[in-house]
């Protein structure tokens, strides 16, 4: 079955109640291909959820940039899947770069982490990717199978995943993995999927990539056969975001 391609934009700790307001007025102005072609999910902090869905147009999604590992409770400062789901928030990031590696997230949390996001019925843009040293010391495949595999033994169905690999050393630096070395990962994600959960999971899950994805370099990322679409950062604050969204049409025509 074909994949549809899926654009997802991290807004990270970033904006106002203006500066929102100026980037949902931006996309809801874009013209990009219909929902049969591309899924596109933004990522507002979650102070901004609320504001961001009431005024976003209905063909763009939202997603939480977080949540909770379990139900909510005496968990100072974090915010529940539940929560998520009382606001009608339909997908959530977890396990990115920035969490595992700053606030110490481990692939087991993670994975505990997706398996409960699922559980309350949330779709989950699940992050994995290695850092420059693993990278150098040739341990890549090595780690996003470790990451991917925390969360396998965790989840029975992988439906409502989406699979974002971004290779930390490409995030913000504006050192982008070339389109080779994307579709290398991809593919050895896709390769580890079909032997460790099903051939079906392999063929139809989404394996976007992240990591300084801009208006330039997206449309030759996208027209690698296992790169699904792109999760955004910086540039999703962007207009360049909807020249973004455009690049699903490299797959439609390919």
């Amino acid at each position: 079955m074909a994949r549809k391609f899926f654009v997802g934009g991290n807004w990270k700790c970033n904006g106002t109640t203006e500066e929102v307001k100026k980037i949902v007025a931006m996309l809801n102005e874009g013209k990009v291909p219909s929902q049969d072609v591309v899924e596109v999910v933004v990522s507002p902090p979650f102070v901004f959820l609320p504001l961001v869905k009431s005024l976003l147009r209905p063909d763009f999604h939202v997603a939480a940039q977080n949540c909770w590992v379990k139900k909510g409770g005496a968990y100072t400062g974090e915010v529940s899947a539940e929560m998520l789901v009382n606001l009608d928030i339909p997908w959530v990031i977890i396990g990115h770069s920035e969490r595992r590696l700053i606030l110490g997230e481990s692939n087991e949390f993670v994975g505990d982490k997706v398996a409960y996001a699922l559980s309350k019925g949330l779709k989950v843009i699940a992050c994995v990717g290695e850092t420059l040293e693993q990278r150098e010391a040739g341990s890549t495949v090595e780690v996003v199978a470790a990451q991917t595999k925390a969360i396998a033994e965790r989840i029975t169905s992988w439906d409502n995943v989406v699979v974002a690999y971004e290779p930390v050393w490409a995030i913000g630096t504006g050192k982008v993995a070339t389109p080779a070395q994307a579709q290398e990962v991809h593919f050895e994600l896709r390769k580890w999927l079909h032997a460790n959960t099903s051939p079906e999971v392999a063929a139809s899950t989404r394996i976007i990539y992240g990591g300084s994805v801009n208006g330039a370099n997206c449309k030759e990322l996208g027209a690698q056969p296992d790169v699904d679409g792109f999760l955004v950062g910086g540039a999703s604050l962007k207009p360049e975001f909807i020249d973004i969204i455009k690049a699903a049409e490299v797959k439609k025509n390919a």
